[in-house]
């Protein structure tokens, strides 16, 4: 299994960023749960969305990022707005086999290489 992150880059704040992840290598169903995570510099990896059949999200995020997936292409998205320099960090999607959503990144089975969001002040 592969995910493949991509669409990370350098925006001022109050911009706005999409990211997009593939997943090869395994059928997902629609509602395993695919996931982003993020992991600033010093800091540990912590969550920051996640999708079966509707998104939950860390309260950092709320209200500014939205997860959302297309099944027919396997692809998971987070459109992300209203960026602050505090969001700066390698952004990773994950997925796991099953439907329950869960902020622990222990529970997750695959990981992507992570893709680089820069948030300028």
């Amino acid at each position: 299994v592969q995910l493949q992150a991509s669409g990370g880059g350098l925006v001022q704040a109050g911009g706005s960023l999409r990211l997009s992840c593939a997943a090869s290598g395994h059928a997902f169903s629609s509602y395993d749960v695919m996931a982003w995570f993020r992991q600033a510099p010093g800091k540990e990896r912590e969550f920051v969305a996640a999708i079966n059949w509707s998104g939950a999200y860390a309260d950092s995020v709320k209200d500014r990022f939205t997860i959302s997936r297309d099944n027919d292409k396997n692809m998971v998205y987070l459109q992300m707005n209203s960026l602050k320099p505090e969001d700066t960090a390698v952004y990773h999607c994950a997925a796991r086999l099953g439907k329950i959503i869960y902020s622990d990144m222990a529970k997750y089975n695959y990981w992507g290489q992570g893709t680089l969001v820069t948030v300028s002040s």
